[in-house]
């Protein structure tokens, strides 16, 4: 099963930005512990902090992977470009988020994906992407 996590604009800073909502943790060692616990999964890992390159990576991807992962970050509550691509491809994209975002400012909670996503999991922290990762699984 090929999936693809892709996260948005400043998950690269995972480990460093806000550790108090984000924890002390890379996104880059969380990745090979993924890779590890799922092995029956051929996962990839892609970050970019650019709304047209996360809607490139959705059109290349959205047609040949069994699942993709999202984490889109700020860009979920103010791109609707993002949104239009997980509508327009074929591979379900699980919405992911690492905290809470109905627990934060309002304007975090309005997301332009989870109409066109398979579902979305969010506040678990990193363990979000693990349900994502299951729920292709099963």
């Amino acid at each position: 099963m090929k999936i693809l996590i892709i996260n948005g604009p400043n998950l690269n800073l995972l480990g460093k930005r806000e550790p108090e909502v984000y924890g002390t943790v890379t996104f880059e060692s969380y990745f090979e512990e993924l890779q590890n616990k799922f092995p029956q999964a051929d996962l990839t890992y892609y970050q970019n902090n650019v709304e047209g390159e996360l809607i490139n990576k959705l059109h290349e991807a959205g047609f040949d992977h069994d699942g993709i992962i999202l984490n889109a970050g700020a860009y979920t509550h103010t791109s609707i470009g993002i949104g239009d691509a997980v509508k327009g491809i074929t591979t379900p994209v699980v919405e992911v988020h690492i905290s809470n975002t109905f627990g934060r400012e309002s304007f975090r909670h309005q997301s332009y994906i989870s109409a066109h996503a398979r579902g979305v999991i969010l506040g678990f922290g990193l363990l979000s992407y693990d349900l994502a990762i299951q729920s292709f699984l099963q």
